[in-house]
């Protein structure tokens, strides 16, 4: 099992970090944007995420900008464009926990700058979506939910773009943008289905509403390392098995 690595400050001024955190922050912000964007037009022609409708088209935005973003920073940052996607490579020893931090500011960062620029584009006419848990739906059972999709999440990442074993290529970030999208569809009515702490991070500074924004933090910082653990404890070792032959005469 890989371990953590704590890495140094010299990784500040390494060019290849520095460009790596800058696309983590402009892929996180385009990201946001098109995502809080998404829900906020869903809204406004009327029932957005209460209604099936809205809750479709709000995940099937996620997913499409996801997929596309992830693309577009694989081979730059990694196309994080989420903390606990961060944290969960972290754990399992792909970045370093220095590194990391500087990802995690950049991607609060874009976050912000995306919901800020959204409340000034818009006028005030739509406000700024804020996750929260559902009425009924208790803070604890809210942190499970998200612990729970962004363990989902971060299973996804490892199997089909982190783990070189699979042969998956290009494919890889459409099918983590799926998950997200599966996931919204599965946890939105209930906890709102995050996943990401810089997705509820944004709107939460542009709304300034901060009641229930600690589950959001909690729930996917629990998920992501513990899927970067077990996939890395479980999965990363050798093949378990051997492909079957595919011709009777190699019997």
């Amino acid at each position: 099992m890989a371990k953590l690595a704590l890495g140094h400050h010299r990784e500040a001024t390494d060019p290849g970090c520095l460009r790596a955190v800058v696309a983590e922050l402009l892929l996180t912000f385009l990201f946001v944007f098109s995502g809080v964007g998404s829900a906020m037009a869903a809204a406004k022609l009327g029932g957005g995420g209460d209604t099936i409708m809205g809750l479709t088209a709000v995940a099937a935005a996620h997913a499409l900008v996801v997929a596309v973003m992830v693309s577009a920073g694989l081979h730059v940052s990694g196309g994080h464009i989420n903390p606990a996607v961060t944290l969960g490579l972290a754990a399992g020893g792909h970045i370093t926990l220095f590194r990391s931090a500087l990802y995690a500011a950049a991607q609060l960062l874009g976050s912000s700058l995306a919901c800020l620029l959204l409340a000034a584009l818009t006028g005030g006419e739509e406000a700024v979506p804020v996750h929260a848990p559902a009425p009924g739906v208790g803070a604890a059972r809210a942190v499970a939910m998200e612990a729970v999709l962004t363990f989902s999440l971060l299973f996804a990442v490892y199997a089909t773009v982190v783990d070189r074993r699979r042969a998956v290529g290009a494919l890889g970030p459409l099918l983590v943008g799926l998950v997200v999208g599966a996931n919204i569809l599965a946890g939105g009515p209930y906890s709102g289905a995050s996943m990401n702490p810089a997705r509820s991070f944004g709107p939460a500074l542009a709304a300034g509403e901060w009641a229930d924004h600690w589950i959001y933090w909690v729930g996917p910082l629990i998920g992501g390392p513990l899927a970067g653990l077990v996939y890395e404890g479980l999965f990363m070792g050798p093949p378990g098995h051997e492909p079957l032959p595919r011709n009777d005469g190699d019997f």
